[in-house]
């Protein structure tokens, strides 16, 4: 089983000058990333740091995504988004469960012993939103297997031959709660692991809340009409 590590970024340079440097690039076959069109120096610092760039082929979290599995040589690989909010050392976890034939494996910030970056706030917006998107999508469409809770966590990853049949969709941002249902639908093998979250370094989240929130509800919906 080999196992690549694709860094996902757009303007983290901060995170990445805080998170790159505590990989061990050996214990992965394979290091690279996908930029979304940074202007902050983050590919001119990656690039330093002996790792290969890929801008995106267009715009999107999905296309993104769907770009790594493209310039994927391994077996399976992990998504990582460098912004110094997730533990470097978790990096490493994924493989165990890849050589014990899970699928998809999720670091999850909703699991027992894990961290969320909302557990210290009395309105846990995001989080109960979270939830309450993973409550659905296993009515909807969980009929085996484990069940996974942190549905929008961008830290995860999938052996590429099961990503490849997923057939993700252009519904952007949809790319983790998809990821999610249609393992579901698929028989995919599956499983998380707890993780511990912190706010980020540097800069705002990409993806506003509200409008977020609504799209990823309308995916839910279209979904249901797949097979």
């Amino acid at each position: 089983m080999t196992v690549g590590l694709c860094l996902l970024t757009w303007n983290e340079l901060e995170g990445c000058k805080h998170d790159i440097p505590l990989i061990d690039k050996s214990q992965f076959e394979q290091v690279y990333c996908i930029d979304a069109g940074s202007t902050d120096g983050t590919v001119e610092f990656l690039q330093s740091q002996g790792i290969c760039v890929y801008q995106q082929s267009k715009e999107g979290l999905n296309q993104a995504c769907i770009d790594g599995v493209l310039h994927c040589s391994c077996d399976a690989f992990v998504f990582f988004h460098p912004k110094g909010t997730i533990p470097v050392e978790d990096i490493y976890r994924f493989r165990k469960y890849f050589e014990d034939g899970y699928e998809l494996v999720v670091g999850s910030r909703m699991m027992k012993k894990s961290v969320n970056e909302e557990d210290t706030k009395i309105l846990k917006f995001r989080k109960w939103f979270v939830l309450g998107l993973g409550i659905l999508a296993k009515i909807m469409f969980q009929r085996e297997g484990n069940t996974i809770w942190d549905v929008l966590h961008g830290f995860r990853g999938m052996t590429a031959k099961a990503f490849r049949s997923l057939q993700i969709s252009d519904f952007d941002p949809s790319v983790d709660i998809e990821m999610v249902c249609r393992s579901y639908k698929l028989h995919i093998r599956r499983i998380e692991f707890p993780t511990r979250e912190k706010a980020r370094l540097a800069g705002k989240t990409h993806f506003k809340a509200f409008s977020t929130g609504m799209k990823l509800l309308r995916y839910m919906a279209i979904e249901c009409m797949r097979k």
